[in-house]
């Protein structure tokens, strides 16, 4: 399972609106692939197309959509945003990360 927080989900419906995506029916697609300072690097992007392969959430109004591979490196993470001072964006709060960079874009396990 992967959660969506209150700040996450409003600023993904507003994204997914300005991007001409319809919150309602479409997805956030977040994966992992490899890269980053620390060795593993996590994607997200607007989608409207759901493979097969893909395993599908809902949390708190909002779809995800997670690919098999990446789906073991995401249990049980809270996408979070964070438009603070740091303005960092979206955050993946991954319990399963052992290392995190600086940027907290990327992890190893």
């Amino acid at each position: 399972m992967i959660k969506v927080s209150d700040s996450a989900k409003k600023k993904a419906i507003e994204l997914m609106t300005d991007d001409g995506f319809d919150a309602t029916q479409d997805f956030i697609r977040v994966g992992v692939k490899s890269g980053g300072c620390s060795g593993l690097s996590y994607e997200l992007k607007f989608d409207n197309i759901q493979n097969n392969e893909d395993k599908l959430f809902e949390d708190n109004g909002v779809k995800i959509l997670v690919d098999k591979k990446s789906f073991l490196y995401l249990i049980g993470t809270t996408l979070e945003y964070s438009g603070g001072l740091n303005g960092k964006g979206f955050v993946f709060n991954n319990p399963n990360a052992n290392r995190t960079c600086g940027c907290g874009e990327s992890f190893s396990l």
